[in-house]
């Protein structure tokens, strides 16, 4: 498997509009690579993953995020428990990343 920094340049592209940097609980600076926002049953949810490794994940492994707005207009974003909706959302993520794949091959 190839680490975060090589995914993060070689496949993702991504651009800092995509890099989310959030506080851990003892206020650490934490970045992370957003790979996509899910919208699940009148919720937001954003998929991320560490650009470094957090300790006890491997390198495919990314988190989901409930995001909601602060009354000022900001995002905020707390970490989603609940399995359930960890796996919906990532079925979701699946499911999105599917239709894509397949509407590639259709085109060729």
């Amino acid at each position: 498997m190839a680490d975060i920094n090589e995914i993060q340049d070689d496949e993702l592209m991504q651009d800092e509009d995509d890099i989310v940097t959030l506080l851990s609980a003892d206020g650490e600076e934490i970045d992370f690579i957003e790979i996509a926002g899910i919208a699940h049953k009148g919720s937001f949810y954003a998929i991320l993953q560490p650009v470094e490794l957090l300790e006890g994940m491997a390198d495919d492994e990314a988190l989901v995020f409930k995001v909601s707005r602060t009354e000022n207009g900001e995002d905020k974003f707390e970490i989603e428990l609940d399995d359930e909706i960890i796996d919906a959302v990532f079925k979701e993520y699946n499911r999105l990343l599917d239709n894509i794949e397949s509407q590639g091959d259709e085109e060729e």
